[in-house]
């Protein structure tokens, strides 16, 4: 009885933390994405991804984050996040530099506590989310 009242109290943890997700992340490598590769010259090109950003409605994390593996990059060229909501405006821009091994992070406030200790509610639902990198040209011919 201890065995089978310990394994259905797993199984329960377990549904309970997929069900409640432990962060926001709009990430550059799932299936979802469209990527469009632009030359700029003979020896770089503009990679821009699109993704999406969903902040469920009761939402209670601080934080969320854009991050992209490790790929092949152009060195002192930064990474360009734009968000953009439901309406297709603008509502958040950022820059992060590329680590060494090609991979990069912004975190940034999904909620704030103001001074009265209300929480106001920064991100909402869904965004589209445009990620331009500058990589080299794959096309040695371009």
């Amino acid at each position: 009885m201890k065995v089978t009242s310990s394994i259905v109290f797993a199984m329960i943890a377990s549904l309970t933390i997929l069900m409640f997700p432990s962060e926001i992340v709009a990430e550059t490598q799932t299936p979802e994405n469209t990527t469009t590769v632009t030359p700029i010259n003979e020896e770089i090109s503009l990679q821009k991804t699109i993704t999406t950003m969903t902040v469920p409605e009761g939402n209670t994390l601080p934080w969320g984050s854009v991050r992209g593996s490790a790929s092949e990059y152009v060195e002192r060229y930064p990474v360009i996040i734009q968000f953009f909501d439901e309406s297709e405006e603008m509502v958040h821009v950022a820059q992060v530099d590329v680590k060494g091994d090609g991979s990069y992070e912004y975190k940034f406030r999904v909620l704030n506590v103001d001074e009265s200790g209300e929480t106001e509610k920064i991100f909402d639902g869904q965004y589209t989310v445009m990620i331009f990198k500058v990589v080299p040209n794959q096309d040695q011919t371009i």
